[in-house]
């Protein structure tokens, strides 16, 4: 028997290598001759570093950077040979502050730019950005002002030259454009602390920025799929940096060679914290069932809803890890998740000839 775990981090209590560890205990106990794969996975939000790093190497450079408040914190992105992965949660990231200092009229992605320019600094060329986690709401406009005050020769972007023979890669499951109901600001800035005037005033300044771009440039590109991500930063990335916008699951899978991986496979593990109709929109759960080759495909979750949705788009086995009527406080819990993880997997192994 051959499984394959692919289980994603459940967001602040697991991480994805926490989460497969679980997974692996059970099988390893209950089928000690299973042949068990594990793959640290993630979307393009906390923990894409390090499956990068786990699938390709590489060396983990670090660099001290400005946070969303601009202070100055060290973070980390990976580098292997021309090619660099850039994490933006390590600079950017909503869990770099307390919940008192979430405020995305002010929070800053220069921190982002920061890591971006000290990759090109070190000889990178191909550059891919996983975009998730942001506490910023900038349309990216911090992040290119970083590469103006790292490269330009005369304080604009006009000044920059060497851009243009850096390939940059989006990674994000959002595909929601920069501005309108479905914008960054409206669907986003609520969760970074943004009040409803705070909400509005975001949407304006969106607005007004991609305006004067597409003035600029001759070309609008803040409607594309992708361009809300990371509170607008994909949309920087694509209309000044002619970023390709991939699935951050899809391309991390490509990586690690999943096709390859899972042909001989008996069942593929994954799951993350709430699996829901959202799960069918593109998450990462998902992007393992588009790729499965028929294998079917367990999805286990820290909560769970429209399973029937779930079951019917595809997933052999859909389960929640936590008992009815377990508290939240106490489900969050890192060994209660880790022993969830653990008896649920050994209780569907039951159902299978081990």
């Amino acid at each position: 028997m051959k499984v394959i775990i692919a289980i994603d981090s459940f967001k602040g209590c697991l991480t994805s290598k926490q989460a497969n560890e679980a997974a692996a205990q059970a099988l390893t106990s209950a089928a000690p001759n299973a042949e068990v794969v594990t793959l640290p996975v993630s979307d393009g939000g906390e923990g894409f570093l390090q499956a990068f790093h786990d699938a390709v190497g590489g060396v983990l450079m670090e660099v001290t950077v400005d946070d969303p408040m601009r202070r100055p914190i060290k973070a980390k992105y990976l580098l292997k040979g021309q090619r660099a992965v850039i994490e933006i949660a390590q600079a950017s990231g909503l869990n770099l502050l307390k919940p008192e200092e979430r405020n995305p009229m002010i929070a800053s992605s220069y921190g982002s730019g920061q890591l971006v320019a000290d990759a090109i600094r070190n000889g990178a060329k191909d550059i891919i950005v996983g975009l998730g986690g942001s506490a910023t709401s900038d349309a990216g406009q911090g992040m290119l002002e970083a590469l103006i005050d790292a490269f330009s020769n005369n304080g604009q972007w006009s000044g920059i030259k060497l851009l243009n023979n850096v390939q940059f890669t989006i990674a994000s499951d959002v595909r929601n454009p920069l501005c309108g109901p479905d914008g960054a600001a409206h669907v986003f800035a609520p969760q970074k602390g943004a009040t409803h005037s705070q909400v509005l005033a975001l949407e304006e300044r969106a607005a007004a920025f991609a305006e004067r771009s597409a003035r600029y440039f001759g070309y609008d590109r803040s409607a594309m799929p992708g361009a809300g991500a990371a509170g607008g930063l994909g949309y920087a990335f694509l209309q000044y940096l002619n970023a390709e916008c991939r699935s951050g699951i899809g391309l991390l899978l490509e990586m690690f060679h999943f096709k390859n991986k899972i042909q001989d496979a008996d069942i593929i593990i994954t799951g993350e914290g709430a699996a829901d109709r959202q799960t069918l929109m593109g998450k990462l759960p998902m992007g393992i069932l588009e790729q499965s080759g028929g294998v079917p495909v367990w999805l286990i979750a820290g909560n769970i809803s429209d399973r029937e949705a779930l079951l019917k788009a595809g997933f052999a086995r859909v389960e929640c890890i936590n008992a009815p009527g377990t508290p939240l406080e106490e489900a969050m819990l890192q060994e209660v998740a880790m022993e969830g993880i653990r008896c649920t997997v050994l209780e569907l192994l039951r159902g299978e000839s081990v």
